[in-house]
């Protein structure tokens, strides 16, 4: 993420006053409103994973799991926002290099025979909320977007006009999502094979 788009920098720009007052004449919430592109990723198979082979080797999975979704975070400037056990929550400015940390993910864990990595994105705008958390309607559709993907697929409600080389759209579809209702224009994204 570049310097000027942190949270801490978005807080300071948004601040009402000089940041010095006293505390009793602070405001008492303040709500900072941002558009970003949200992204969630699980590791679909996880439980059946540790059901055969024990949560040793399981564990040993999830640290893979999450030090790649680090290290692939950081080469695309997208950032890691919560760990959500065998899942992820991501936030990004832009929508291609999340896609592409995404798609990344789901090539990296190609290979593996019991588990395939599914993601959800949205883009939207929504709160940023006690400096490094967000609430709104595009994290939700994020999150229930990938509960929705097949193993090894994204689900993307945004903007998709520049995509990687390596990942093309397949779909267009509209999916009726329990709690949201029906969306429209959810792209079905596929990785290429290697």
């Amino acid at each position: 993420m570049a310097p000027e788009t942190t949270p801490a920098r978005e807080w300071s720009e948004a601040r009402q006053g000089s940041g010095l007052e006293h505390p009793d004449d602070l405001p008492d919430t303040a709500l900072l409103l941002v558009e970003r592109t949200f992204c969630f990723a699980d590791l679909s198979g996880f439980t059946r994973y540790t059901q055969d082979n024990g949560p040793h080797r399981a564990v040993t999975l999830l640290d893979e799991f999450r030090a790649v979704s680090r290290d692939v975070a950081a080469k695309r400037g997208v950032r890691v926002a919560k760990w959500l056990g065998d899942g992820v929550m991501l936030v990004g400015t832009e929508p291609t290099p999340t896609i592409a940390w995404g798609g990344h993910m789901i090539d990296h864990f190609s290979d593996e025979k019991d588990i395939n990595v599914r993601v959800g994105l949205a883009t939207g705008e929504a709160l940023l909320f006690e400096g490094d958390d967000y609430i709104g309607e595009p994290v939700n559709l994020a999150a229930k977007l990938c509960a929705e993907a097949d193993p090894g697929e994204i689900l993307a409600s945004c903007m998709t006009a520049d995509l990687p080389p390596w990942i093309r759209a397949e779909a267009v579809a509209e999916l009726s999502i329990r709690g949201v209702g029906t969306i429209g224009g959810v792209q079905r994204l596929a990785v290429e094979a290697r």
